[in-house]
C-alpha cells in the first residue's frame, strides 16, 4: 500500500537551533506554509561533513592495470581511490521550510510537467514516488535497474552507454537553476518567498563539523549537556554566540569563470533542484534521440543511461556531450562505460568496449547495485564485500566491549549479546516487525523517559531475495547462501561464553 511521504520530521541531531518534536508539528507548519515568513526568513548556516568511502578497483599504473586502493592522477603521482562526498545538513527549522516547498509546493509543479509528456516522465528516475506496474507500492532502485535489463534483453544486439557527470551537484550554474525553478513554477521570475530559499541554497554558510569538536578533537560534552538540561539540542545558546566564538563560518567560494557556481549535497530540497536543473537536457534528448530515433534514455540523477544501435554510439556520444555542455556541465570521460550485448551461441553475452574499439567479454554493465552480464544479474561484488566487512566489524567492536567488561570486573569469559547481531547481518531479521526501544528526553532539568514501538524493516539479507524475486534472477540469492557460516565463522573467533565450541 502506497503512502504519501510526510514533509515533517523529528531529526535527531544538535545544530544551532532547536529540536522540532512532533508536538509543536502544527506551529511549525503555520509558520512555514506563510509565504511572506519564508520570504523574510533568516537561514543558519549549515554543517559541513566529509563522508569516506574506501574503493578497491581497477587502476593503471603505467600499463599495468590491477585492483587496488591506490590509483595514479593526471600528474602520474600515486594517490588514495578513496571517494569523498560533501554533505552539508541543515538546522532543524530551515529543513523544514526546504522539506515543505520540496513536498508540497514545488514537486506538484514538476510532476504536473512530466505528466505532459510521458517518455519524458518514464526516463527520470530518481527522486520521485513512481508507482510500480500493479499500483501497490512505488519503485526503487531494483525496479529501475530492472527496466534497463530489460530494455537490452528485447532488443538483443545493441550498446548501452552509461555517463556520469563530473561534480554535478557542486557544479550546477545558479543563473540557469533559477530559470528552470521560475519556468516549473509557470513564473517568469521567482516569488519572494522561492528567491529566498534559492538565495540559501545557492549562497550558503557553513560551519565544519570538526571545528566543533572545541576539546581535544571532542565535541564538549558538558556544555551539550548545560544547554540540553535548558531543553536546548543545540551546540550554543543563540546563533550570536556563533559568531562570537572562534569558530570561522565559512562561505560558498566554488566559481567558474568569476561566478558562483553549486548546491549543497544533503539539504532536503538538493535532489529536486538537481532532478528541475537537468530538465532541458531531458527534453532534448527525448526530442532528438528517443521519439525519431527509438534510442532509449534513462536517468537516476547524474547516471545517464542510453541504449543504441552499435552505429549510433558517436551519434549519441557526441549528442550527449554537446547538450550537457549547454548546461554548464562537464562529462566524466573516466566513469564513462561502452557495453555490447549480442547473442552469441544463443546466449546474451556481454563485451566492454574500450576507447580503441576492442571487446572484452564477460565485463558486466554496472547500474544501481547491480551487474548485468547478458545472461545473468548479480548483485554487485563491491556491496556484498562491504556486507561482510560490516558484520566483522560489528562482532569485533562487540568483542573488545566484552573484553573490557572481563577486565572490569576479573571474569574468564562473558556473553555476547547475538540477538541483535543475528537481526542485521542473517536470515532472521528479514522480516518486518515492530521493536520495543525508549526515548530520552530533559525536560526542566530532568531525564524523562519513554516507551515506544519502532518499525522495523528489514535487513540487507531481505533486500538481496527481494531483488532475486523481483527480478526474477534466483542467482542473486545464491550470492548470500554462505551468510549464516561466514557469521558463525566471524563469531568463532572470539572467546564468548555462550557460543558453541
Amino acid at each position: 500500500m502506497t503512502t504519501e511521504k510526510d514533509w515533517f520530521k523529528d531529526r535527531g541531531y544538535p545544530h544551532f537551533s532547536n529540536k522540532t518534536p512532533l508536538s509543536i508539528k502544527k506551529e511549525i507548519e503555520r509558520y512555514i506554509s506563510n509565504a511572506e515568513k519564508v520570504a523574510k526568513h533568516s537561514f543558519y548556516p549549515l554543517i559541513f561533513k566529509e563522508i569516506k568511502q574506501r574503493r578497491y578497483k581497477l587502476s593503471d599504473f603505467n600499463g599495468k592495470v590491477r585492483r587496488s586502493h591506490k590509483k595514479l592522477d593526471k600528474k602520474g603521482t600515486v594517490v588514495s581511490n578513496t571517494k569523498i562526498r560533501e554533505i552539508l545538513y541543515a538546522s532543524h527549522i530551515d529543513a523544514h521550510i526546504y522539506s515543505y516547498y520540496t513536498q508540497k509546493v514545488i514537486t506538484p509543479k514538476y510532476e504536473d510537467y512530466l505528466a505532459k509528456n510521458s517518455v519524458l516522465s518514464n526516463s527520470i528516475s530518481a527522486y520521485r514516488q513512481i508507482l510500480t506496474d500493479d499500483k501497490i507500492k512505488f519503485k526503487n532502485n531494483v525496479h529501475f535497474a530492472k527496466d534497463i535489463f530489460d530494455e537490452i534483453k528485447k532488443r538483443e544486439h545493441c550498446v548501452v552507454l552509461a555517463f556520469d557527470i563530473e561534480n554535478f551537484f557542486p557544479t550546477l550554474n545558479h543563473k540557469q537553476l533559477k530559470l528552470i525553478w521560475a519556468k516549473i513554477l509557470g513564473c517568469k521570475t521567482l516569488p519572494k518567498d522561492h528567491y529566498s530559499i534559492f538565495k540559501a541554497a545557492t549562497r550558503f554558510s557553513y560551519v565544519k563539523l570538526n571545528d566543533l569538536r572545541t576539546k581535544n578533537n571532542h565535541f564538549d560534552e558538558k556544555e551539550l549537556m548545560r544547554l540540553k538540561k535548558e531543553g536546548k539540542h543545540t551546540f550554543f545558546n543563540s546563533i550570536k554566540d556563533l559568531i562570537n566564538s572562534d569558530i570561522i563560518i565559512h562561505k560558498n567560494q566554488k566559481k567558474k569563470n568569476g561566478k558562483l557556481i553549486g548546491i549543497p549535497q544533503g539539504l532536503p530540497i538538493s535532489a529536486l533542484l538537481a532532478n528541475i536543473y537537468m530538465l532541458p537536457f531531458d527534453e532534448a534528448i527525448i526530442e532528438n534521440l528517443t521519439v525519431p530515433k527509438n534510442i532509449f534514455y534513462r536517468r537516476y540523477s547524474d547516471d545517464i543511461i542510453v541504449i543504441c544501435k552499435e552505429n549510433e554510439v558517436d551519434l549519441v556520444e557526441n549528442f550527449v556531450s554537446e547538450e550537457i555542455r549547454k548546461i554548464e556541465l562537464v562529462i566524466s570521460l573516466e566513469k564513462t562505460e561502452k557495453t555490447l550485448f549480442k547473442v552469441d551461441n544463443n546466449k546474451l553475452q556481454c563485451y566492454k568496449l574500450d576507447k580503441e574499439g576492442n571487446q572484452t567479454k564477460d565485463i558486466p554493465l554496472n547500474y544501481l547495485g547491480f551487474e548485468f552480464y547478458g545472461y545473468k544479474t548479480l548483485v554487485k561484488s563491491k556491496n556484498l564485500a562491504g556486507f561482510y566487512r560490516n558484520m566483522k566489524d560489528a562482532v569485533n567492536r562487540r568483542a573488545k566491549r566484552v573484553e573490557k567488561i572481563n577486565e572490569k570486573y576479573l571474569l574468564d569469559e562473558s556473553p555476547i549479546y547475538k540477538r541483535k547481531i543475528y537481526r542485521l547481518y542473517s536470515f532472521r531479521g528479514t522480516k518486518s516487525r515492530l521493536l520495543s526501544s525508549k526515548r530520552s528526553e530533559l525536560k526542566n532539568g530532568k531525564l524523562i523517559v519513554t516507551s515506544f514501538n519502532r518499525k522495523y524493516r528489514g535487513n540487507y539479507i531481505k533486500y538481496i531475495y527481494k531483488a532475486s524475486e523481483e527480478m526474477n534472477a534466483p542467482e542473486i540469492k545464491k550470492q548470500i547462501r554462505n551468510h549464516w557460516k561466514i557469521l558463525q565463522r566471524t563469531l568463532k573467533k572470539h572467546q564468548f561464553s555462550n557460543l558453541k565450541k
